[in-house]
This record gives structure tokens, C-alpha cells and sequence, in this order.
């Protein structure tokens, strides 16, 4: 019996449905992997699962940062290890779940990420960038690390910054740190399962009726009361899918009704860099849904291929 699962997969795709009903069956818990679902008080518009989806089975994972906090990839990869560590030492089952491709790869990988020292380097880059401008900046990179340079846009401040500090930091280029990285066996050898539709409309529409059902829920007022208590506007979890529009819509930029369709518009776009994300995944089996079926199908597909892979 393989004792981890990864369930990946785009937005509105019936991820949590699928983990809950494999962890209810293999004795597992599920680790959430969604980069917004680590905050705390955000729920509605992240697709946070309620008690009642849970059904009981433990989820990790979720409420383990403030809104205004800066989240990374290395502190999710730190802290789901040793979550992912403990269940399969219990002898149960880690059901890990979302649609964060990033954050489940470098999990499972056990991605040995460059060290984030306080030694005020990285604000000394960042006073450098507000007074050069990011164009200086890309171009020390490029004297430094070509190879970083030329797969980063000037809009990608926080990485060239990133990249510069490491440099500083460890006398190493990123691109040789990441070169290192991947040499290295993955931590952890899952079940993969993937999950689409075999007609994209599908998808797009459960992605529309999420978000009419978000706005039932209280998003808007979710995000009122997150401005209310101090919530910065700016933050990077304010500006995610589902919040930033409505907090345009809040001050009067655009209507609720106008948020509401860039909200949609911008979940599908996400959704298909999903999809691309993870259909690089050579080890993933991908459970497609038709338009006719119905979810026990997609359940009983998941169940042969857990089966078969123990085989």
C-alpha cells in the first residue's frame, strides 16, 4: 500500500471531495497544498473545505498564517514535511491535495531551498531597486547569473531580488543551487492522480457556479471584514483571485457584478496554467471526467489505480 497520494489537479476541479473520500477508505489524512488556503480568516473566497466536507477526516495545512504575512514556498515545504512525516508514521495514509503545483512538487522533491539569513542583505536590495529600478537590477543579475536573468521579466521583482541575495549570501548562483537541488532523489515517491475534464466547458462552469456560490457565502463582507481589522490592500494574500477584484469593487473602481466576471475570467486562466503545470508530470494518472459522469465514477477510476499501483 503506497502511504502518499498526491491529488492535483485546477481550481473547482473536486479535489477536496476526492482526497476526503480516499482518506475515509485508506485511513488517511489529508495536507492541503493551496498557496491561499494557509490563511487564516480567509475561507470563502480560497475554497477553504467546511466542517461538514471534511466529514471528519483531519486536514492540514489550512489557517497556519496571517493575511498580511508573507508565505513562501520553503516555509509551506518546512512545515507540510513534517505534517506528511507524522501521518505516514502513524501508519495512515497522506492524502496531499491542491492546485498548487509549486508547492506539492517542491514537497515532494524535498526541495533543499537556498537560506533566507537576516543580515539586512535583502533590504539593501530592496532600497537599491526602488532607487536604480528594476532594469539595473536585471542587469547586475545578468553579470552575475545569465541564466537566472534571461528566464526572469522586469515585473518579476521579488525573484530577481531573491536571486541577488542568495548570490550575496552563499557566494553561489541560484541557478547553480537549483541545479543542485535537482540532482538530488525525491524526498518522497507518491501516487499521483490528476484531475480534468475531457471538455473544457465543464470545468469552466463549475468555475463559474463557485464563484456564485462564494458570493452567497459572504465574500464580499469576508473581505470587508478583513479591510476592517487592518488587512493591508496591497498584501500579497489581498491581491489573489477572488479578493483583489472586490476589494477594486469596495472603492468604487468597478461594480460588484463587473468583479465578479474578473474573478471568473481570471479563474479560468489559472486553471489552464494548472492544467500546463501538471501535465508535465510524466508520473501523473490523470482521472478525466465526461461530461455524463457523475463523481462515483472518477471515485471508482481513482480506486483501480490505487489498486493496480499496489500491485
Amino acid at each position: 500500500m503506497n502511504n502518499i497520494i498526491c491529488i492535483a489537479g485546477p481550481t473547482a476541479s473536486g479535489k477536496t471531495a476526492l482526497a476526503v473520500e480516499l482518506a475515509k477508505e485508506l485511513n488517511g489524512e489529508v495536507v492541503s497544498c493551496d498557496s491561499m488556503q494557509v490563511y487564516r480568516r480567509m475561507d470563502i473566497g480560497t475554497a477553504k473545505p467546511t466542517q461538514d466536507e471534511m466529514q471528519g477526516i483531519p486536514h492540514h495545512m489550512l489557517d497556519v498564517a496571517e493575511p498580511d504575512e508573507d508565505f513562501s514556498v520553503s516555509r509551506y515545504c518546512c512545515l507540510a514535511s513534517k505534517i506528511v512525516d507524522d501521518i505516514v508514521a502513524r501508519g495512515k495514509t497522506a492524502i496531499i491535495a491542491g492546485g498548487t503545483g509549486l508547492y506539492m512538487d517542491s514537497l515532494i522533491k524535498g526541495n533543499d531551498f537556498a537560506p533566507f539569513p537576516s543580515t539586512g542583505m535583502r533590504e539593501k536590495l530592496e532600497a537599491q531597486a526602488d532607487a536604480e529600478g528594476m532594469e539595473a537590477m536585471l542587469a547586475l543579475l545578468h553579470s552575475i547569473d545569465p541564466e537566472a536573468a534571461a528566464r526572469l521579466h522586469l515585473k518579476d521583482r521579488k525573484r530577481i531580488i531573491r536571486a541577488l541575495e542568495v548570490y550575496y549570501e552563499t557566494g553561489e548562483t541560484i541557478t547553480e543551487h537549483n541545479r543542485k537541488t535537482q540532482a538530488i532523489p525525491p524526498k518522497y515517491n507518491p501516487l499521483w492522480l490528476g484531475l480534468d475534464f475531457e471538455d473544457r466547458a465543464d470545468l469552466y462552469n463549475r468555475i463559474d457556479k463557485r464563484v456564485d456560490v462564494m458570493l452567497e457565502a459572504g465574500l464580499v463582507e469576508e473581505i470587508q471584514s478583513l479591510l476592517a481589522e487592518g488587512i493591508p490592500a496591497k498584501c500579497t494574500a489581498m491581491q489573489a483571485i477572488g479578493y483583489k477584484e472586490f476589494v477594486d469593487a469596495l472603492v468604487g473602481k468597478i461594480s460588484i457584478a463587473e468583479a465578479a466576471d474578473q474573478v471568473r475570467q481570471s479563474s479560468r486562466h489559472y486553471a489552464k496554467r494548472q492544467l500546463t503545470w501538471f501535465r508535465r508530470n510524466e508520473r501523473m494518472h490523470w482521472l478525466t471526467r465526461k461530461s455524463d459522469d457523475d463523481f462515483g465514477k472518477i471515485l471508482e477510476r481513482a480506486r483501480q489505480i490505487i489498486n493496480e499501483f499496489d500491485n
